[in-house]
């Protein structure tokens, strides 16, 4: 009970009930590993403000060089703007003031700033014959967490700041081009439809009614009308699609063009009905969809596309083409003969059309195509002759085969090796050096062979090929055979 009472009556902040009975002949080095792992920095200031000691908490501060504060008066470690805080650190030392935290910046070898919290506590009766005054323990904890914390609050911040203000900006041209456009537009529950929202458009087309609570699409339509819009809303929420309809009015004079959507927002789905008075072939419908979706898929397609009419005049091309053609855009080619940028001018297209009068249909004819800016790329062009239509038309289908015509890359003096390959040059290397590489290609074939049938031996290889030894010796060395490096040497 006495116990008790002392301890109540003696409880302070900070301090120990009985720190006679916790600290009293406690060994140096138990107070050493106490002070150290007290804090991450641990100072020894004299009365000059200069650190005599230091004690670091981790090893990666030692790595940035931080000891050598040693000696240094401690308002020389810090940054310019942290020095007047050590300055009153320690003269509310001298006032006898009780400890505060300070940030502080200390400035490091690398250039990088140490951010650290310092409370000061003054060390009594350990002078050790020192004429600067009473020595003080200065305890600094690490900011570097906080601060990647901060700097990572501060980001969201302005993330979310700036995805509310994008959201705003959308919501302000949603607003806007929901009030002035010509067309008459509702907004309806998905499940109940019910009006959730309708432009002044509808108001002026649908009149007052729209205005009045629980108003129904049936007090706007024309039965039958009614009936064929709720068919038309059952469909789209089975299969997401609704081909737009002719609708009248209550008045049954008015008729007009109904085109509806669904989109979901959040966990709710909503319907968009939009009346207007355009001829139905202006209007979206499942047809016009695919078709703008297959024009969108031909325009962002990896392979180059070109629509052309029956000669080569180029009607249409695709990003990929415009690329492959180095041109900035595809207006620059467009009423362009094809011709211009294939790797044999007067010969490529003019096989080609000729092929697609006759079947109608081109595959894999392998070629080259040239940009504007001198780049030259293998290419494929698979081709199509479309006859029927009010517009006839070819669609060529070209694709970059650089980077699979080969493995890897060949020496500049090796040949090809198989028929294939020598095919390949055909049209693009003059036709005297493609006979002149085969005739090569058939002498170290036969070279390769008499030296395998022979063992090797090269006098019985040059007799069966009918070739005196100093012959045969200049060709081993031409094409890099064996060791060809003494003409003299015996043969086994």
């Amino acid at each position: 009970m006495t116990l008790q009472l002392h301890r109540e009556k003696d409880a302070r902040v900070g301090h120990f009930f009985q720190p006679e009975l916790i600290l009293a002949d406690m060994p140096v080095a138990t107070a050493e590993a106490l002070i150290t792992a007290s804090a991450d920095v641990v100072l020894v200031i004299d009365g000059s403000g200069v650190i005599q000691d230091a004690a670091f908490g981790t090893e990666e501060l030692l790595s940035h060089g931080y000891q050598d504060w040693l000696g240094k008066a401690w308002a020389q470690t810090v940054t310019l703007e942290s020095r007047p805080k050590v300055e009153a650190m320690l003269r509310d030392l001298g006032s006898g003031k009780g400890a505060k935290w300070r940030h502080l910046n200390h400035s490091g070898q690398d250039g990088a700033e140490l951010p650290l919290s310092y409370s000061i506590i003054p060390m009594h009766g350990q002078q050790n014959g020192s004429t600067s005054g009473p020595r003080a323990m200065a305890f600094g904890r690490d900011l570097r967490p906080q601060a990647v914390l901060q700097q990572r609050l501060v980001k969201a911040q302005v993330s979310m700041e700036t995805d509310y203000w994008r959201l705003r900006h959308v919501e302000t041209r949603y607003r806007l081009l929901f009030q002035v456009t010509s067309d008459a537009l509702l907004i309806l529950d998905g499940t109940t439809e019910r009006l959730e929202e309708a432009n002044p458009t509808a108001h002026a087309l649908l009149g007052d009614a729209v205005r009045k609570p629980g108003w129904t699409l049936a007090e706007s339509l024309d039965a039958s009308s009614f009936a064929a819009v709720s068919l038309a809303i059952s469909g789209l929420r089975s299969s997401g699609l609704a081909s737009p309809l002719k609708v009248r009015l209550v008045d049954g004079q008015t008729q007009m063009h109904l085109s509806i959507s669904i989109f979901r927002q959040e966990e709710s789905s909503h319907l968009l009905l939009c009346f207007s008075r355009r001829d139905s072939a202006d209007l979206p419908g499942p047809e016009n969809n695919v078709r703008q979706l297959m024009a969108d898929v031909m325009n962002s397609a990896p392979d180059a596309f070109v629509v052309t009419d029956l000669t080569g005049n180029i009607l249409s091309a695709n990003r990929a083409f415009v690329q492959l053609a180095q041109v900035s855009n595809e207006n620059l080619v467009v009423g362009e003969s094809l011709e211009r940028w294939l790797g044999r001018a007067g010969v490529d297209l003019s096989v080609m059309i000729s092929n697609l009068r006759q079947r109608d249909v081109l595959r894999l004819f392998a070629t080259r195509i040239k940009g504007d800016y001198g780049s030259v790329t293998d290419v494929e062009i698979s081709a199509v002759a479309v006859t029927s239509g009010d517009q006839k038309c070819l669609g060529f289908t070209i694709r970059d085969i650089g980077l699979r015509l080969t493995g890897e890359p060949k020496a500049v003096k090796e040949l090809p090796r198989s028929t294939g390959e020598m095919t390949e040059l055909v049209g693009r290397v003059p036709l005297k050096d493609i006979v002149r590489e085969t005739t090569d290609l058939i002498e170290q074939l036969c070279i390769e062979a008499a030296l395998t049938l022979t063992g090797d031996n090269r006098a019985s290889a040059a007799e069966m090929l009918g070739l005196s030894r100093q012959s045969l010796y200049v060709k081993l060395r031409r094409f890099g055979i064996g060791d060809a490096g003494a003409e003299g040497e015996p043969d086994s």
